[in-house]
C-alpha cells in the first residue's frame, strides 16, 4: 500500500511539474504522511512554489 501511495505521488508530480527533480522527491515522504484526500488537493492545487514551501524541513 505504500509502495502505491508513493507511485500515486510520484505520478502526480511528474505530470504537474514535467519532471522529479531532487526537492520534489524530498517531499514525497512528508506528502506520504498525509491522507489520500490532503496530499491529493494539494497535488492538484498547489503549485511547485507552495508545495516546497509547506514541506521545507
Amino acid at each position: 500500500m505504500e509502495i502505491e501511495r508513493r507511485k500515486t505521488i510520484s505520478t502526480l508530480l511528474k505530470v504537474r511539474f514535467g519532471n522529479l527533480d531532487s526537492e520534489l522527491e524530498a517531499i514525497i515522504p512528508q506528502l506520504m504522511q498525509l491522507s489520500r484526500e490532503e496530499y491529493l488537493g494539494l497535488l492538484l492545487q498547489a503549485d511547485r512554489e507552495e508545495l516546497l514551501l509547506r514541506f521545507q524541513r
